[in-house]
Order: structure tokens, then sequence, then C-alpha cells
């Protein structure tokens, strides 16, 4: 069992969800988080796509969420409160979506090392991101230019992390500008196909390249598991690559440098 636990900590789990509700992957982060707690699991990376979701978190104002709700929901967006610390943001189909439940000691540390593999993992298609934290917590997440394209966000319960990242693949923008986005007035938004002129690659691939560079920002071996062995039932299947899906996950797969298409 010691060794066991031992390789366990050489490794993170990186789990493709697919699209998930909002209600939902708190629940599952939840339930994962409890369970990394008891050191039943190693490090996991569930990574996702949520419906039109706007969550605000515990530092969010009022005032940021300028519309009644009524008014979001007629547009077919989910509005959430959540326990992540920074402000508002929105979620929706194209938007990569990246959940770490894992320990850490240093909160700091943490978002920095996902900024770095965020900005690492853009620099491979040719988009040059940079970290703003020296302007204040606001700021947090990833910036081309005076451009935000990636969102941080993250709660931490007895030395375990929930809540994570959201990185603008080809989602619609619009929905950002309806509400104080980040707590920032007039913040514009971006995103990979935006930076790319529609001819980067898409979430599929881009979702393989942001998981390898977070393993690698963390010195771990990157471990694709299914939804099964991390015991989450009733998730939907990954957006489909072509009529007959997406490649099937092989469990324990291990991913090697140089991944992408």
């Amino acid at each position: 069992m010691a060794s066991r636990r031992r390789a366990h900590e050489q490794e993170i789990w990186v789990c493709h969800l697919g699209t998930v509700g909002y209600a939902r992957a708190v629940a599952i982060q939840e339930q994962l988080r409890a369970r990394r707690q008891a050191d039943e699991l190693p490090d996991v990376l569930l990574l996702l796509e949520h419906p039109p979701t706007y969550t605000v978190g515990r530092r969010a104002a009022a005032e940021e969420l300028p519309f009644p709700r009524g008014f979001y929901e007629a547009k077919g967006i989910e509005v959430h409160d959540t326990d992540r610390g920074g402000r508002i943001t929105y979620h929706g189909p194209g938007q990569l979506v990246g959940y770490p439940i894992m320990h850490a000691g240093d909160v700091n540390r943490h978002l920095r090392l996902m900024e770095s593999a965020l900005i690492d993992a853009l620099a491979q298609v040719g988009v040059s991101g940079r970290s703003r934290r020296e302007e204040g917590i606001d700021y947090t997440g990833v910036w081309v230019g005076e451009e935000k394209i990636a969102s941080i966000g993250v709660h931490l319960s007895r030395g375990i992390t929930t809540h994570g990242f959201a990185v603008n693949v080809d989602n619609d923008l619009e929905p950002f500008s309806w509400v104080v986005a980040c707590g920032l007035p007039g913040v514009a938004m971006t995103s990979l196909a935006a930076q790319t002129a529609g001819e980067g690659e898409g979430l599929s691939c881009f979702r393989k390249r942001v998981a390898y560079a977070f393993c690698q920002a963390h010195g771990a071996r990157q471990r694709l598991v299914s939804a099964a062995r991390l015991g989450i039932a009733g998730t939907r299947p990954d957006r489909g690559a072509g009529p007959a899906g997406p490649e099937p996950i092989k469990e324990g797969r291990r991913v090697p440098a140089g991944v992408g298409s």
C-alpha cells in the first residue's frame, strides 16, 4: 500500500468529463476533495465544459451583476453563487474549464503554477500570454496584451483545492459584456480563436496541451483516467470528434511529451 501511495504522489490523474452542468461539477469536486483529503486518491485534474453559466465568487459585489437574474435566465444562462475566490465570470461551450483537486500548501504558488501552465500551453500555439499578478489580486489569470484569455479562482479546504481555471478557446465572448467580468469595468476578453483569426486548434487539441503543461508545471506525470475510475457516475461523454465520437480514453494511459494535434 505504501509503495502504491508513493507512485500516486508522482502522478496527476487527468479526467476528461465533456459537458457538465455547474451544480453537478461542484458536487463532483466535493466528492473528490473528500477522497483526496482521506488520501484515497492522488491529485486529480478534471477537464470539462459548462453550459452557459455565470459563477459569482466570494469577492463579487452585487453591482457586478447589473441586470436582474431573469435577464440572464431569458438568455439561457444560469447564475450560480460559488465558494471560490475571485469575482464574476462566464462559462460556456467552447471554453476549457480545469478543476484541480489537489494538495496545495501555498495557495499563491498554486495560482502562479496555473498561470504558468496556461501561458506555456498558449505559447505552443503561437499566442503570447502573460501574468499580471504584480497589479493586484483582481488581475489573477492570463492576459494577451491588455485582454484577458483565462480566469482563475480557487477554494482551499483542509489543504485541498477545488475550482481552478477557465480558458477561452472558441466560446462566445459576448456574455462577458453583460456583467462586470472579473470585477474589472471595461475589461476586454479574448480567446484562442480570436487571437489566431480562427486558424488555431480547437478545444480538443488544446485541452491536451493544457493537461500536459499543467502536469509539467507540477513536476508530475500525467495519467489519463476515466470517470468510472474516479467513481463519478452520470457525466456526459466528451464533445464528439465526428459522427463516431471521440477516441476512447484508455484507462491509466500515460501521455508522452509533444501531445497535441
